[in-house]
C-alpha cells in the first residue's frame, strides 16, 4: 500500500508542477495514478481477507521459505528397509470419496473469483499466499498451475505435513516430506491438462485457490534410513488426513486415474 501512494504522489505532483496539458502525458499520468490505486485497493482487500487468521499465523505463511528445501530431491525412493505399523486401517475410495459439489461449495465460501484476465489477478477477493518447499512439504516443478493458496489452505497445508512427520518421528524416525503436485489452476491451464489428465474438469475447484493435490506414491526421502515403502508412507498420509477431515478441515478425494490425495480447506470454525 505504502508503493501505491508514493506512486500516485509522485504523478500528482508532476502534474501540478509542470501543468502539462500534452493529451499524452496527461494519459500516462492517469494510467499511473490507476495503478497506484490498484496497488492501494488490494493491499486494503488483502487487509479484511486476513481476519480469519491471526496476524502471526498470517506472518508465518507469508515468510519467504526458499532454502536448502528447494533442492531437487533424489529422483528414486530407496528401497525400503523398515515397515511401519498399521496405522489406518479404512478403505481410501469409500473414506475419502468426497464429490466436487461439496469441495466446490465450501470453496465459494473462502475462495477466489476464478481468475479469467489479467484485471482479475489483481484485483483477487481473497488474499493469496505464495507457497514453496519447506520442512513440511516439496513442492513439485509445476507445470500446469500456480503455487498460490487462500490462507486457510495454505495452512491446511502446513498442517498436513508436519502432522504427516510427527508420525514418522514417533515411529521410527525416518524423514520424508510430502510432495504437493498441483495448486492453483486457471480456465487455460485447465483447458491444457485436460489433453493428459481427465480428472481436469472445466468446474476444477483449483480455480479458487483453496485445494492442492498430494501424491500418494511418491514421497520425498531428507534421510536415507530407515526407508520405508510407499504404500506404508501412504497410509501415515491417510491417517493425517482422516484425522483433518473429521474435525472439519478439509474435505478428500482419493484420485483414481491420477496417483494423489485431492484436497480443499473448509472455513476455519
Amino acid at each position: 500500500m505504502f508503493w501505491g501512494i508514493a506512486w500516485m504522489f509522485v504523478n500528482l505532483r508532476l502534474i501540478f508542477k509542470k501543468l502539462d496539458t500534452n493529451p499524452l502525458h496527461i494519459r500516462t499520468a492517469i494510467y499511473s495514478l490507476t495503478i497506484g490505486w490498484i496497488a492501494i485497493s488490494s493491499a486494503c482487500n488483502d487487509i479484511d481477507g486476513r481476519l480469519s487468521l491471526s496476524e502471526a499465523d498470517l506472518s508465518a505463511l507469508l515468510a519467504d521459505s526458499v532454502s536448502m528445501y528447494d533442492a531437487d530431491p533424489k529422483a528414486e525412493m530407496p528401497d525400503p528397509t523398515a515397515a511401519l505399523p498399521t496405522l489406518w486401517r479404512g478403505n481410501y475410495l469409500k473414506d475419502f470419496n468426497d464429490s466436487n459439489y461439496v469441495h466446490w461449495a465450501d470453496a465459494e465460501r473462502i475462495g477466489i473469483q476464478p481468475l479469467t484476465d489479467t484485471r482479475s489477478h489483481l484485483f483477487t477477493s481473497r488474499p493469496l499466499v505464495r507457497i514453496t518447499s519447506c520442512e513440511d512439504f516439496y513442492l513439485e516443478n509445476l507445470t500446469h498451475s500456480e503455487p498460490y493458496l487462500v490462507p486457510e489452505a495454505a495452512q491446511l497445508l502446513h498442517d498436513i505435513g508436519s502432522r504427516f512427520n510427527a508420525i514418522l518421528a514417533a515411529n521410527g524416525g525416518a524423514r520424508y516430506r510430502i510432495k504437493v503436485t498441483s495448486v492453483l489452476r486457471t480456465p487455460e491451464s485447465i483447458r491444457k491438462l485436460r489433453r493428459t489428465n481427465r480428472n481436469a474438469v472445466d468446474s476444477s475447484v483449483h480455480q479458487l485457490g483453496t485445494t492442492f493435490d498430494i501424491s500418494h506414491s511418491r514421497f520425498i526421502p531428507d534421510s536415507p534410513q530407515p526407508a520405508y515403502s510407499s504404500e506404508d508412507l501412504k497410509q501415515a498420509l491417510a491417517s493425517v488426513l482422516d484425522q483433518l477431515r473429521a474435525e472439519g478441515r478439509c474435505y478428500v478425494k482419493h484420485e483414481r486415474k491420477q496417483p494423489c490425495f485431492h484436497i480443499s480447506a473448509r472455513p476455519v470454525r
